[in-house]
């Protein structure tokens, strides 16, 4: 593509619209309501609990407790609006349950019990790794086909294996993410207009998201660039390197200028410090690295480097009004620095399927959700309904130091901010299925 779109040229397919919220409440409002999400309903109020899963403990503790805020602001503004509006119900109120996932499969499995047992409805997670969500998601179809009556959703805002919409896709599972595939089209499209990215090294943690991110990387990269050279690969093991000086080093022997790499948290902070320390400044194209809290801050230490990802929004983009009046509210309500208009997004979306199905069950909220558009602070965004991707606007943005231009505002306490490279909608982006969606009668 030679002109990527500019903002307002965003629009979701068609599919019913609500709205997002236009005008977001102010902190003060938020404190005098003076909500919890604890779990209990008041007198009068009808409960509908949604459990949080990822990690909140561990080496990506940080990420974790970022976006369980995330969520948490999100359903303390539905809250404060008054609930949700269900014929025969009352006010529906939104009681989040809060779980430590490890980063394991096996913990979320657990929480996953407990949280079911404590009678959540809907599970929100995403941060633990695809490998985690994919467990999370057979799990709840088995309980779900064992219990229909006490069926429940899950909710992923950042886990993005392609499968999880393709071949593994399932009724159950939305994801409001976009997927490796969309954004290495979009990381693909950009490198396409970059001749200076010659030879390419592809390093990646050692899970189902770093070999995805591996293997589009060189499939979509070698189709826009075929002159580009792959000159090697390496897994290494997630969240437990302390000293990436040795990777640094097989990639600097192999002659790379470039590294794909999906490392996110520790993982890609560390690398940045390894390369930096080794005087080698490499491009470094990735999903999202560059919002996780701490990467800014470590290009800027670095001093050597450039990182560009994807994601829909970022700090300082021009033209995003209505992102920038909810990072502002979040941040005043909060005190901590705004991550992600997906995460805010996710609970916001089950909400307006709640209101639109008029009912608690589960399969009636999910078919709600299917194809169903919201008008969110990003622009409209669809939750496709044969294999509940949603389709949302994508921004290739590279870390950069501030220079009043095209780099505005320092992020982190740094003098380093976010370039807009390019910008891409939903649709532009998405990619075709292999879902074959089994539906519950």
């Amino acid at each position: 593509m030679n002109h990527p779109p500019c903002r307002s040229g965003r629009s979701g397919r068609s599919g019913r619209h609500d709205q997002y919220g236009r005008h977001v409440l102010s902190a003060a409002a938020l404190l005098l309501a003076g909500l919890t999400t604890n779990a209990q309903a008041a007198p009068g109020e009808v409960g509908f609990k949604v459990a949080y899963i990822d990690p909140l403990s561990g080496p990506f503790a940080n990420v974790g407790e970022l976006m369980l805020t995330h969520t948490q602001f999100a359903i303390e503004e539905i809250n404060a609006k008054g609930g949700i509006a269900v014929a025969g119900q009352g006010p529906v109120k939104l009681q989040l349950l809060q779980f430590d996932s490890k980063l394991s499969a096996q913990e979320s499995l657990s929480a996953l019990q407990s949280a079911i047992d404590q009678g959540a409805r809907a599970i929100v997670t995403g941060g633990s790794g695809s490998s985690v969500v994919a467990a999370l998601v057979q799990a709840a179809a088995k309980h779900n086909e064992r219990n229909p009556d006490r069926a429940v959703l899950v909710l992923n805002h950042s886990s993005i294996d392609p499968d999880l919409t393709g071949k593994s896709c399932n009724f159950w599972h939305f994801q409001f993410e976009a997927n490796t595939a969309m954004k290495m089209k979009a990381i693909a499209n950009t490198i396409k207009k970059m001749p200076e990215v010659k030879k390419v090294y592809l390093l990646n943690q050692d899970y189902a998201h770093g070999k995805q991110w591996a293997h589009y990387g060189q499939e979509l990269v070698g189709l826009a660039r075929p002159d580009i050279q792959f000159v090697g690969e390496t897994l290494h093991p997630i969240g437990r390197v302390k000293d990436f000086s040795p990777y640094v080093a097989k990639m600097k022997a192999a002659g790379a200028d470039s590294v794909i790499t999906g490392n996110w948290g520790q993982d890609m902070t560390l690398l940045l410090k390894a390369a930096g320390d080794a005087g080698y400044g490499l491009r470094y194209f990735n999903h999202s690295a560059g919002s996780i809290p701490g990467t800014v801050l470590a290009v800027s230490q670095a001093k050597l480097g450039q990182l560009t990802w994807v994601a829909e929004w970022h700090p300082g983009e021009a033209g995003t009004p209505r992102v920038d009046a909810l990072a502002k509210a979040y941040k005043a309500r909060t005190g901590k620095e705004f991550l992600a208009p997906r995460i805010d997004m996710t609970p916001r979306f089950l909400a307006a399927a709640i209101q639109k199905a008029q009912s608690l069950d589960a399969v009636k909220i999910a078919r709600s959700l299917e194809d169903l558009t919201l008008d969110t602070p990003v622009g409209p965004v669809r939750m496709r309904g044969e294999d509940h991707q949603a389709l949302l606007p994508q921004v290739v943005n590279t870390i950069a130091p501030v220079d009043g231009k095209t780099v505005k505002v320092g992020w982190e306490g740094t003098n380093y901010g976010f370039r807009t490279d390019a910008m891409y909608t939903g649709n532009e982006l998405a990619q075709g299925t292999e879902c074959r969606m089994t539906r519950p009668q």
